[in-house]
């Protein structure tokens, strides 16, 4: 169902029973909210969680901001260096806000919540923003921006930052995604050839948004570093990361470990950056646990 939430449409999807807790599922850069494998929705289900999934502005079915341009990624990663501000089409804030306006809409008063990747960066957002609303935050391979952590992989940034092909070459289009998840991947959980490709042809035929991607980019890189702002989170949190994310590398996940000091953290070896059918039990098991220390 599509709801209007911040004054824009928001995709949303709900599972569970109507009484289970609410756990708001938030999906990374250019992601949708099928990224979320039905797999961990069942079992956090399963555990008394009423999950709700949302497509972020301008990916999957909710509303985009193509009326904004596409930003130059070149120009705001070279400003991001040089520690220059950005001017991006909005903000991983604004992004915040819609969540939390999806909650409203859903008439949500409080929640638990999950951000994987850019997920994570707009539920700390979440989490300053609304503190009293939110129960609990889990981060998944996520970061504070902090400038001193390593860069992805080079193979990983090179394969991000080339040009996709056209549109109307979907076998192009499948076989760039299939590369890109392989790259990122998790080397002691390789998905099969199958599964894969029916994720990202499943992604592709719902919705290919580039332009949206590169506006969430911006934001990513105008949003910089949020570590002095973590120390006033207050919920129980709980990260999860893998040892071998090639896209995130795990610094980032020690380092927030530091920056909030009662966080529990789950390390996982030959993980990289995605959700390995393998390990879903582990993620359940691991935002029930923190949950509960709510």
């Amino acid at each position: 169902m599509k709801l209007r939430a911040n004054g824009i449409g928001i995709q949303v999807d709900v599972q569970g029973p109507a009484h289970g807790t609410p756990l708001l599922l938030v999906m990374g850069l250019g992601m949708q909210l099928i990224g979320w494998p039905q797999a961990l929705v069942d079992g956090l289900v399963s555990r008394g969680f009423r999950v709700i999934r949302l497509d972020n502005r301008d990916a999957g079915l909710s509303d985009g901001f193509d009326h904004l341009g596409v930003p130059n990624l070149g120009w705001a990663a070279t400003r991001h260096m040089l520690r220059l501000p950005i001017d991006a089409p909005y903000t991983l804030a604004d992004m915040a806000q819609d969540a939390w306006a999806v909650l409203d809409a859903l008439e949500v008063a409080d929640a638990h919540v999950c951000g994987a990747s850019m997920g994570g960066m707009i539920a700390q957002h979440m989490a300053l923003q609304q503190p009293l609303r939110m129960k609990s935050l889990t981060l998944m391979m996520t970061s504070s921006g902090a400038r001193h952590l390593p860069r992805p992989a080079w193979p990983v940034q090179r394969a991000m930052m080339a040009k996709p092909p056209p549109r109307r070459d979907r076998a192009a289009l499948v076989a760039r995604a299939e590369a890109i998840f392989r790259l990122i991947g998790s080397p002691a959980y390789p998905a099969t050839e199958e599964a894969l490709r029916a994720r990202v042809t499943a992604s592709i035929d719902r919705a290919y948004r580039p332009a949206g991607v590169a506006r969430q980019m911006a934001a990513v890189l105008a949003d910089g570093d949020r570590s002095r702002r973590l120390r006033d989170i207050r919920q129980p949190v709980h990260l999860i990361h893998g040892r071998a994310d090639p896209l995130l590398p795990s610094a980032a996940a020690l380092d927030l470990k530091l920056k909030l000091r009662e966080a529990t953290l789950d390390l996982v070896d030959g993980m990289g950056h995605d959700l390995p059918d393998e390990l879903l039990p582990r993620f359940a098991d691991g935002i029930a646990t923190n949950a509960a220390r709510a």
